[in-house]
């Protein structure tokens, strides 16, 4: 089978195809796993934190891709949930404990970093651990709701808050957009404020119902109950401090920050971000109970993911692009 394989840790500022397409054996299910063509893998800003070993592989070579959708070619011993043919999605979480607190687990593994992903035309997963595609999406639609969806269901939950509140989001590619959808439909009375460096993606917001839309260092026009930043930089969590209401929760929703801007945070001041009870949260990994649940949701918003499709081999690029701030929704890598 064709796959696109990370053999190195490298930096995308020096190397422009870090994945290398290789010829890899189909893999077989064992037994509790699925054995699933994949149609479609979203491209996740994860992907970058592992080739630049801000996440890195506990070993390589390595298949990434985690936000899977394709069809059950196979079951193993003891499958009963899941049929050969079935529609099925895969997340981060390729396994784990199974509690409710399992994405902070010793025995967490990822999709696409402990073991092989969805940058392949075959993948394998536990069969508790893929999950069905509502009808209403289709594979390249359905594929960034597995991890960008969910997580940034899982991200609303923990800012905590209410209808009529006050939302910021900071950043806004492949999650963002969809949890503004997320937050129209929920609470309706609640007006969300974006920061974005990229004038395409303010407009982008403000399409969607963003009430306000501006640079990541501008401040709102009114204090924020909560902020979602999805950046890799530490700039806009200080900025985003600075716009938090008295007791209002800043939730981080990204696995590593770049060091590149990490003096940023000298700025730091405790009157001006912290103190009147000012709150940091950020956002671990993700469930399978969060997956579960978004799914069903999505669909009855429904949820408009905005996607730009490449072919497997395009992948670098995509990469790239996603590297360089180039998006607009999210990014996915669509099979022959």
């Amino acid at each position: 089978m064709r796959a696109l394989s990370l053999p190195r840790i490298v930096s995308l500022s020096d190397v422009a195809t870090p994945l290398v397409l290789v010829e890899l054996p189909k893999p077989r299910p064992g037994p509790g796993e699925v054995l699933i063509r994949v149609a479609a893998c979203g491209v996740c800003h994860t992907e970058l934190d592992e080739i630049e070993g801000r996440t890195a592989p506990p070993s390589l070579p390595v298949v990434l891709g985690h936000e899977v959708v394709g069809y059950v070619e196979a079951v193993g011993e003891g499958v009963t949930r899941h049929q050969v043919g079935d529609r099925v999605g895969v997340g981060w979480i390729h396994s784990s404990s199974g509690d409710l607190r399992e994405n902070v687990s010793p025995e967490f593994q990822a999709t696409g970093r402990d073991v092989n992903g969805g940058y392949a035309e075959y993948m394998t997963a536990g069969a508790d651990y893929a999950y069905p595609i509502p009808d209403r999406f289709s594979d390249a639609e359905a594929a960034p709701l597995l991890c960008a969806g969910a997580i940034g269901y899982r991200a609303l939950r923990l800012t905590g808050i209410r209808n009529g509140q006050r939302l910021g989001l900071t950043g806004f590619g492949g999650s963002a957009h969809l949890v503004l959808q997320m937050v129209r439909y929920r609470f309706p009375e609640t007006e969300v404020f974006v920061f974005a460096r990229d004038p395409e993606q303010q407009a982008f917001a403000r399409e969607l119902g963003a009430v306000w839309a501006g640079d990541t260092t501008d401040h709102a026009p009114a204090p924020l109950d909560a902020v979602i930043d999805t950046t890799p930089a530490w700039q806009p969590v200080v900025e985003a401090l600075a716009n938090l209401a008295p007791g209002g929760r800043l939730v981080i929703n990204a696995i590593r920050k770049e060091e590149a801007d990490k003096d940023y945070l000298l700025r730091l001041s405790y009157h001006d971000h912290l103190w009147m009870e000012r709150e940091v949260k950020t956002v671990a990994n993700i469930t399978h109970f969060d997956i579960q649940e978004f799914l069903p949701l999505a669909a009855q918003i429904p949820l408009r993911t905005t996607i730009t499709t490449y072919p497997l081999e395009e992948a670098n690029r995509a990469l790239l692009e996603l590297k360089r701030g180039s998006v607009k929704g999210a990014k996915v890598l669509v099979m022959n």
